[in-house]
């Protein structure tokens, strides 16, 4: 019947071509004026020549740019907001820490004040630090410190299941906030999916102040998918703080019912929670749009013990300078003897990909940890095309086989650790709300340093000779997921 329509009708089928040729340029050249980075552009232009009014839906879903989007101006309005409250305190910390300790950051100084020009991020001193390995090393510190919560708790969350950890940790929740501490609650909305309306329901009865971030009505046509939050944070009284790459979900736990999944996450006490705290608000006021009280009980320091980690934060967003990708860059062209990084999806963006293999063939020990076989056959195909290239580079790659391999650390020589939410691929880097904690602490190296050697058992080395006798028909399905990889 269309076609009978058209055939009688011609000219009204040569003006629908001539409209979509036309929205095409247009759309095209909105592309390239919009995207900064030239293999995005590239694969977008792609998509909307080869794939007709497919490619223009992925573009418009995935690819609108909406730092510029009036959205994301109200948050960084906000950010500014709540920097300004505590902005005398931050200058003082950082400047403070760098006259007390430049010797022990020499090597890093540049990385220390670009977080510090670029996020508000200072350097803080005297903080306790301690690697938690995997969930069950998590989530019993987590239980410790939140059960003796006196002031606030506040939450932050990319997944939160309805599921045994999900209820435990909600139960204790209620129960702090029926004592009357502070308790707020921000997840996001594309991965805590299976939080459900149940959950959220007894949580809000019970006292808890919940918000998504960036509310999803439609999931399946979400035009924020891009910008997830992607962090995990817990902070307590405003001096005790839980992050790193563990969701709250049984499958973190071992043993469960699926794999072993091999995490890592980090607990901070001290002075570095500040800008936790403020990188909380941030997004609070963001997701809910209302500006609480905020009362410096949320910033007050109180830890008199201290600790020996001088520790930054180096936080990314589409509000904010892409900070992780920019200090990620700059701490590995500083390297001078090592570089261990664990990641479970490699995907690098052009800048430290470059910074990684430049170290490698300037004579540092540059070793990467990935998971052999990833969660996606599309992603784990593009990271497969990096290896090569790394490879003839000298950087040394491990597959890891015991289980998933999902946490985000790297060292660099004796002194420097990030332990985080961000993966080492563009979307952490350029797009999610993500946040890694920067520690100087030779003892906080030396325990994932041990940890990496102790994973190095249960990998399997890869190399040049033997990798490149691959089938050509696989590299080239790799190469051609690499092409896509700015959209995955």
């Amino acid at each position: 019947m269309i076609k009978d329509f058209f055939d009688q009708f011609p000219y009204i089928l040569l003006g629908l071509e001539g409209l979509y040729l036309v929205g095409i340029i247009f759309l095209a050249a909105k592309i390239i004026m919009d995207t900064r980075n030239t293999s995005k552009t590239l694969a977008y232009l792609m998509l909307i020549i080869f794939l007709p009014v497919f490619g223009i839906i992925i573009y418009f879903v995935f690819g609108v740019n909406y730092r510029k989007n009036k959205f994301y101006t109200f948050k960084i309005e906000r950010n500014e907001q709540v920097y300004n409250e505590i902005s005398t305190y931050i200058r003082e910390t950082h400047y403070k820490t760098l006259e007390n300790h430049k010797g022990e950051i020499d090597n890093f100084l540049t990385t220390v004040n670009f977080l510090y020009k670029a996020g508000h991020s200072p350097l803080s001193e005297g903080n306790y630090a301690e690697i938690l390995i995997n969930g069950e090393g998590k989530f019993k510190k987590v239980f410790e410190v939140i059960n003796r919560a006196v002031h606030h708790i506040h939450l932050e969350y990319y997944i939160y299941d309805n599921d045994d950890i999900g209820n435990r940790l909600a139960d204790v929740l209620i129960k702090k906030a029926s004592e009357g501490v502070k308790v707020r609650f921000l997840y996001d909305d594309m991965g805590s999916g299976k939080i459900g309306r149940t959950l959220l329901k007894r949580l809000k009865s019970g006292g808890v102040e919940i918000s998504p971030v960036n509310k999803i009505t439609f999931r399946l046509l979400a035009n924020r998918v891009n910008y997830r939050d992607h962090r995990k944070i817990i902070i307590v009284d405003g001096e005790e703080v839980f992050t790193g790459g563990i969701n709250v979900s049984d499958k973190y736990i071992n043993p469960n019912s699926k794999q072993y999944w091999r995490d890592v996450h980090l607990y901070i006490k001290g002075e570095a929670a500040f800008y936790f705290q403020f990188l909380f608000f941030s997004n609070w006021i963001f997701a809910t749009e209302k500006i609480p009280e905020i009362s410096q009980l949320y910033f007050a320091h109180k830890n008199k013990e201290g600790g020996t980690s001088l520790i930054q934060t180096a936080a990314s967003g589409p509000d904010t300078k892409p900070s992780i990708m920019l200090s990620t860059a700059s701490a590995v062209l500083a390297a001078k003897k090592r570089i261990y990084i664990v990641t479970p999806y490699f995907i690098p963006v052009e800048t430290v990909l470059n910074a990684i293999k430049q170290a490698a063939i300037s004579g540092v020990d540059v070793r990467l940890m990935v998971p052999k076989s990833g969660d996606s056959i599309i992603v784990n195909a593009a990271a497969y095309s990096y290896y090569d290239e790394l490879l003839e580079s000298k950087v040394r790659v491990f597959f890891y086989k015991k289980g998933f391999l999902h946490a985000k650390t790297m060292i660099i020589d004796d002194n420097f650790s990030s332990v985080g939410t961000a993966n080492m691929d563009v979307r952490s880097q350029e797009l999610n709300f993500e946040v890694n904690a920067l520690v100087f602490d030779r003892a906080i190296n030396k325990t994932l340093e041990e940890l990496f050697h102790q994973d190095m058992k249960d990998c399997e080395e890869i190399h040049l000779s033997t990798w490149r006798k691959r089938s050509k028909a696989k590299v080239f399905f790799e190469h051609l997921a690499r092409l896509l990889s700015p959209l995955i």
